[in-house]
């Protein structure tokens, strides 16, 4: 950036500064004037309505003047007037108003010394502390015009304020050249300003309108209550000391908890570069100050009804993800995952021709005599705690569960994926079974034993139904497995030749001999041993 062009920004940011420190205070004195005003004529307190109307009157006045000085330093300059006299005029011209307000300010508070209960008096001491404060910025906007036209006599003062805007300039980095920039309910709102005069304004027109107000000195204050605080909006000045005001907005918007809270800033920087970068920091709006009071209540209720709209949204996407997760675990419930998954894709009939899979059925010996004997909720929960060991210790072992019949339980090994060991998975959960429903069994004091049946071989399996789906696994394998179950004993695990032999001698088997199978004939069969 040419030399020219620096002169020229800091030209402009020196001329924020003095709205920020001149314009917006004379601002606020007005402001004030008015809520006073506005509460006396509720209050219905005739005897001092002259006073106050004087005093708004010269508000008004000191406001014009000085919003005309700042536009142009010698508008008011009149022909062949020297420097000196016109600077000398110009105190004057701008300490009359204030006077007159401080003036009238005084005579209201002594009135109201000696009433136990003024309900103004407060309001009439901040208003002359603003103007008390006003008359001595006075005196820096007079050093400026002086500065201006000799800017080697610069004051001390008027030196740190050059440098304060300076440092916000370098924090806020202009863009580079051919840059392109990319009341339903009660809300929580945090002023930050470092003029108490500008913060007790904002905070009052802000709660008369039914906002629950915080209020903040300083970024380093503004970020300790946002760590500590909900808020649903944040109104930040931009030109502050220690921190400023954009480094307080990208510590806010770099961070988790807060980045979804809208800032607006409001400053008296109003440069195009500066009010980019703020929004490119993730600003929800920016205004210059002095600000139009009711076009800050329509940006306010903008920005609110905005991030209303955004916790609405979050809150339906969490409900309609919390929704999808429950479809999901029921879903899973019922179909194996790869199965489900096809599904998704639109896959309608799904029918696998498995080479290898081992069956497992699994029967509750004398259950159908022992539910006679017990009420519904005990039989209910009696299956339940079987059923619940039987489905974890088959997901421990990798097996699918196919469905329940009664007290019947049928798994199978090898799908809907195909696995190597679908028959050593299914030789290792039996025994295991066998054993839950004994402990279920002791535990409840109840007579009740398990026989198994198991057979390895070629199956068919899919998916049938449309309204209540399922998968399940059909063919001759499936019903030579039923039969090992209907054919075991009381306590054993009953296996058939083919399994044996996919087994290839990992486990110890009892021959039973040749026995003769419903529907199969003669067949060689085993059991298998609990180690």
């Amino acid at each position: 950036m040419s030399t020219n062009e620096t002169d020229e920004r800091l030209n402009r940011a020196l001329s924020a500064y003095l709205r920020q420190q001149v314009q917006a205070p004379a601002t606020a004195v007005a402001d004030f004037l008015e809520i006073i005003i506005e509460d006396a004529r509720r209050l219905q307190l005739a005897p001092v309505m002259a006073d106050l109307d004087r005093m708004h009157t010269a508000g008004l006045r000191l406001n014009a003047f000085v919003t005309r000085l700042i536009e142009d330093t010698s508008a008011d300059r009149q022909q062949g007037e020297s420097t000196e006299e016109f600077h000398r005029r110009l105190r004057h011209d701008l300490r009359t108003p204030l006077n007159a307000i401080i003036g009238y300010s005084e005579m209201l508070i002594e009135d109201m010394a000696d009433e136990v209960e003024a309900p103004l008096r407060g309001d009439l001491i901040k208003l002359k502390e603003s103007a008390d404060f006003l008359l001595g910025q006075i005196d820096a906007m007079v050093a400026l015009t002086r500065t201006q036209e000799k800017p080697l006599e610069r004051d001390q003062g008027l030196a740190r304020h050059v440098d304060l805007v300076a440092d916000v300039l370098r924090t806020v980095q202009p863009l580079r050249s051919g840059a392109v920039a990319a009341r339903e309910q009660q809300s929580r709102v945090l002023v930050v300003d470092d003029n108490a005069s500008n913060r007790d304004v904002l905070a009052r027109r802000l709660a008369r309108e039914g906002h629950d107000v915080v209020t903040a000195e300083n970024g380093a204050a503004a970020l300790r209550l946002c760590d500590a605080q909900d808020f649903d909006l944040i109104l930040l000045d931009l030109i502050m000391p220690e921190i400023g005001g954009y480094e307080v907005l990208q510590r806010l918007k770099a961070s988790e908890r807060t980045k979804h809270i809208p800032v607006i800033v409001i400053s008296a920087l109003d440069e195009l570069d500066s009010v980019i970068r703020c929004i490119e920091a993730g600003a929800e709006d920016y205004l210059p100050k002095p600000f139009d009071p009711v076009l800050l209540r329509a940006r306010i209720d903008s920005s609110l009804e905005r991030k209303w709209l955004r916790d609405r949204e979050k809150q339906f996407i969490a409900d309609l993800d919390r929704e999808k997760r429950k479809s999901e675990a029921l879903l899973l419930n019922i179909l194996p995952l790869s199965i489900a998954n096809r599904m998704r894709t639109g896959e309608i009939a799904i029918a696998d021709s498995i080479t290898e899979a081992t069956i497992l059925f699994c029967d509750l010996v004398g259950f159908t005599a022992l539910s006679g004997q017990l009420s519904a909720e005990q039989t209910v929960d009696f299956l339940g705690q079987i059923f619940t060991a039987f489905d974890r210790l088959a997901a421990e072992a990798g097996v699918e569960k196919i469905k329940t019949i009664g007290d019947a339980y049928m798994a199978a090994a090898g799908i809907p994926e195909p696995q190597a060991d679908h028959a050593f998975r299914i030789a290792s959960l039996a025994p295991r079974m066998l054993r839950a429903v004994r402990d279920v069994a002791k535990a409840t004091d109840l007579n009740l034993q398990a026989r198994i049946g198991i057979h390895s071989g070629p199956i068919i399996a899919g998916v049938i139904g449309t309204h209540k789906f399922v998968y399940d696994v059909w063919g001759d394998s499936v019903n030579t497995a039923s039969r090992m179950e209907s054919h075991s004993v009381t306590g054993r695990i009953h296996v058939s030749d083919a399994t044996r032999r996919a087994l290839d001698g990992r486990f110890r088997f009892e021959p039973r001999g040749p026995i003769q199978v419903k529907g199969k004939g003669l067949m060689e069969t085993f059991f298998l041993l609990e180690e």
